[in-house]
């Protein structure tokens, strides 16, 4: 048998086979978080006489929907998407453009970031964009992987600049959130292209200077200083964002060990914290799960990043090994800037927290990562 039939039956085999720990890890909180949305807005809606499946069955609806976008990122071999890339980053542009034109984008909390769509959905196109700067920014740094050479500082700079576009038709929704998921997932990826450490430690810098000018100048809108004052005083805002913060610890820290039990919480079935099945659904795990049941949540996020790395470790491509490191930074400054402000640990910025919170949009975004790391595991040799 040839090389090439012998390399073409070998990805054949290793396509049909996907990390089981993987998705054991992804399904458990998929379980988890459908139940959380449905404990989190059972009693609110049953009280005003609605229906009380009614997020339920959209979130039921959301992951439907997003595992058959997973499973149709894996039937593309992942190296073939370079090919795509400029049509994928593309469309993302376009989303973001539409968004913030009146009568097309629907503003929500002093932030243009949704477009309405037919039976009561919506759809936000920053959530999207996130997987077309990782492939992007992958697409340029993996570039140079077949000489064996390290990204120059003029494929640095492209790589920016995809990414600049997005990210600033993000900050004019704006979406502060999204900008700083999205940097973390930039930074760790050009970290970790081989490109000189001096560009991380400048994009860092360059950070921090900018979410204080942008604060001191008055880019941000007055409810997300609002959301940044609060995280420093409480009690800067006690009848809006001070009031959600101080509620969502009581809700939290009332769970104890075990928790109140689910649809048992007398904090989430008084709707006493808003926002409660997307942003602060952690707050429906301490109250009614308690600190057992948050740590087993915790614990699938473990598994989730330990084998993302590995992953990302039997890649045997830059482009592939990049696609794994931007999808990782993505969850993990994610999940961990959601629990934070959560707990009062982290300035509230309004993230859903990834396969729990409902949400169509991120709920599409996150399994579509998912979908990429699979996607490199399975044709990985």
């Amino acid at each position: 048998m040839s090389q090439s039939i012998k390399y073409r039956a070998n990805r054949r085999l290793n396509s049909g086979k996907f990390d089981n720990i993987l998705n054991f890890a992804v399904i458990g909180l998929l379980a988890i978080g459908t139940l959380l949305v449905y404990a989190g807005t059972r009693e609110w809606f049953r009280s005003y006489g609605l229906d009380p499946e009614y997020y339920l069955k959209r979130h039921s609806i959301n992951i439907v929907i997003g595992v058959l976008l997973a499973y149709g990122t894996t039937l593309i071999d992942y190296r073939l998407l370079r090919a795509y890339t400029p049509i994928i980053w593309l469309a993302a542009v376009i989303g973001l453009v539409l968004v913030l034109i009146p009568g097309i984008g629907s503003e929500i909390n002093g932030a243009r970031a949704w477009i309405a769509l037919p039976g009561g959905f919506q759809i936000q196109p920053a959530e999207l964009a996130k997987i077309a700067i990782i492939v992007g920014i992958a697409m340029i740094l993996a570039d140079r992987d077949q000489t064996d050479q390290d990204p120059s500082d003029l494929d640095v700079l492209k790589a920016l600049a995809i990414s600049a576009v997005p990210i600033l038709l993000i900050i004019a929704q704006p979406d502060l959130g999204t900008v700083l998921i999205i940097s973390a997932a930039v930074v760790a990826m050009i970290g970790a292209s081989g490109a000189r450490a001096i560009w991380v430690v400048g994009l860092l810098l360059l950070a921090a200077l900018g979410v204080f000018t942008a604060v001191q100048t008055g880019a941000v809108n007055e409810y997300q200083v609002a959301r940044l004052q609060s995280f420093v005083d409480p009690n800067a805002d006690p009848q809006s964002t001070g009031y959600q913060l101080r509620q969502s610890r009581i809700t939290i820290g009332s769970g104890g060990l075990f928790g109140k039990g689910l649809f048992e919480g007398p904090q989430t079935n008084g709707r006493f914290v808003p926002e409660q099945q997307t942003d602060f659904i952690f707050t429906v795990a301490g109250e009614e799960l308690g600190f057992v049941g948050c740590s087993l949540i915790l614990f699938l996020y473990f598994l989730i990043f330990l084998r993302g790395f590995a992953i990302c470790k039997r890649s045997s491509d830059l482009f592939g090994r990049l696609v794994c490191i931007g999808v990782i930074a993505w969850f993990g400054f994610q999940t961990f800037e959601n629990i934070g402000m959560a707990m009062g640990l982290m300035p509230m910025t309004g993230v859903p927290l990834p396969f729990l919170s409902y949400g169509g949009s991120s709920m599409f975004a996150n399994l579509i990562g998912i979908g990429l790391l699979q996607n490199v595991y399975a044709r990985s040799r």
